[in-house]
């Protein structure tokens, strides 16, 4: 049987040949992890490269369960932040829970106190539910340093600030009073590797959403290195939004408003979670909407035939010409009350795919190409080509080319060539987001796909997870390293990496 750190199409006897997975090695991902840990990696099979220096932040929901309560949906589960600080070839892990105002609540009550977004309700029934449109902010989405400052982020709401060291949680952070209490701020920002308003020096962009009545108002920040807001725009448009994330290029920032409609009444009668009050419109199209990010022209609107968006892999501008790359669906994926999530049935959601949108603005026109069949999340690429022309594309993949399934893979995908590489961790590994970290080179220029890949897996047949560490440049040489945890993560979201060293002082392995 193949290891997760030896790529093979092989599969054991005992999978289906046109399934690289059992459901049942799929759901012992979703495990809690109750416990707060700090430890050194010892358990590491290959060598951790030398120049990786610094630290990978992962955030996503650590309890499946609150005291005995199923969660209706891993979405609604309160974030935990896992760190893995790295430097001279050594490894140390440290995981902290959010402390929200919410859980902190929770935790002292020993019940949910508060209804989830994606389904999850007080005990009690409909009648406990009813009229109680309270947000629990989860922290759970994302984590992010940038202006010294470590960010646990949730979309709808303010992030909360950590210490990068310790992932104690510090409170909520406000940007020096630029956001109010209740506002949000989204969980998919955007570092530009070089803005013309900073001197070439990169700065952070996100956006939040708040609805307004019939419309949305859709806002836009720019934060300096020094983690100050510098500048901001507000646009309204018309209709709901449901809008997780955007891309940017340096004179746009593009947002794909899905054709979605909120039904607000089963959600208030508290017999749904806002999110399962949420139908897509296929007769209704995608509208893509263009701020400006360097100028006062107005907004501008373009639609295109019906699709669901979740996450962009990149955005450039190509002569007069945007070109935006994105996970398209053919439909909003949906959990219905009282189904368990554990048991979908991949076979009858839709797959994400990669796709390019060549839009004109001139004209209004977009042309659509399907660049991956692939059933695909998570895309990443090269952090210095954010905006710009990018010839490599890394995803989290299926095992097999076609149909819908869990996440084994790691995919490379050419933009220029169309050649498609591919490691996976099949039958009985399940991957996360790769996350791109550069390689430290003294020669100059660098190929755009020197870089290593992080990804975090969950291996089923021991039921604990392992950090693979994967050359970009070359897939087929396996895992260059595998970190291996002494307890599993649940599927996570999304994370980060800083070259700063966030871990203890270094110690002799032997001790």
């Amino acid at each position: 049987m193949p290891t997760p750190s030896t790529p093979s199409s092989s599969l054991p006897q005992a999978i289906a040949s046109d399934r690289s997975y059992s459901r049942q090695d799929w759901q012992k991902g979703y495990q809690s992890l109750t416990s707060e840990q700090d430890y050194w990696i010892d358990d590491v099979q290959g060598t951790i490269p030398a120049d990786l220096e610094g630290t990978l932040f992962r955030n996503g929901p650590g309890q499946l369960e609150i005291y005995g309560q199923p969660l209706q949906h891993p979405f609604d589960g309160d974030g935990m932040i896992s760190s893995i600080a790295l430097s001279q070839g050594r490894a140390y892990f440290r995981n902290r829970f959010v402390r929200t105002q919410g859980f902190v609540e929770e935790q002292a009550a020993g019940k949910v106190l508060y209804r989830g977004t994606f389904g999850t309700q007080k005990p009690g029934g409909w009648l406990a539910n009813a009229f109680d449109f309270r947000l629990k902010n989860i922290a759970n989405t994302q984590v992010i340093y940038w202006g010294e400052k470590l960010l646990a982020l949730w979309e709808a709401a303010e992030p909360h600030r950590l210490d990068p060291h310790t992932l104690d949680t510090l409170g909520l952070e406000y940007f020096d009073g630029v956001l109010q209490p209740g506002q949000s701020f989204a969980a998919h920002p955007w570092i530009d590797p070089s803005c013309d308003r900073y001197g070439g020096e990169p700065c952070l962009v996100n956006f939040a959403v708040r609805p307004e009545g019939r419309s949305t108002q859709i806002t836009v920040y720019e934060l300096n290195r020094a983690g100050q807001v510098t500048w901001e725009r507000s646009q309204s448009v018309p209709g709901f939004a449901f809008i997780h994330d955007f891309a940017i290029t340096p004179d746009y920032c593009i947002f794909f408003q899905n054709p979605v409609d909120f039904n607000l009444l089963p959600f208030a009668l508290g017999l749904k979670g806002a999110a399962q009050c949420i139908t897509f419109q296929a007769q209704k199209p995608t509208q893509v909407i263009l701020i400006p990010r360097h100028s006062d022209r107005p907004m501008q609107t373009l639609a295109m035939p019906a699709g669901f968006v979740f996450h962009h892999a990149n955005a450039f501008q190509d002569g007069d010409d945007l070109v935006i790359d994105s996970i398209c669906y053919a439909d909003f994926p949906t959990v219905e009350p009282n189904q368990d999530f554990r048991q979908v049935n991949f076979d009858r959601l839709p797959a994400g795919q990669l796709w390019r949108f060549r839009m004109q603005p001139a004209s209004g026109t977009i042309q659509r190409q399907l660049l991956d069949e692939r059933c695909c999340e998570f895309p990443t690429l090269h952090p210095d080509h954010v905006g710009r022309p990018y010839r490599y594309a890394y995803l989290a993949a299926a095992h097999h080319p076609t149909g819908n399934a869990p996440l084994q893979a790691i995919a490379k995908v050419d933009l220029e060539t169309g050649d498609r590489h591919l490691w996976s961790a099949a039958p009985r590994g399940f991957t996360s987001e790769p996350v791109f970290v550069l390689k430290s080179h003294t020669s100059s220029p660098q190929p755009e796909d020197a870089g290593w890949l992080l990804t975090l897996v969950f291996d089923a047949e021991q039921e604990r997870s392992h950090l693979v560490i994967l050359d970009a440049e070359d897939l087929g040489r396996g895992a260059i390293a595998d970190l291996w945890l002494k307890h599993s993560i649940p599927y996570g979201l999304h994370g980060t990496f800083t070259p700063h060293y966030f871990g203890p002082a270094l110690r002799p392995r032997s001790l």
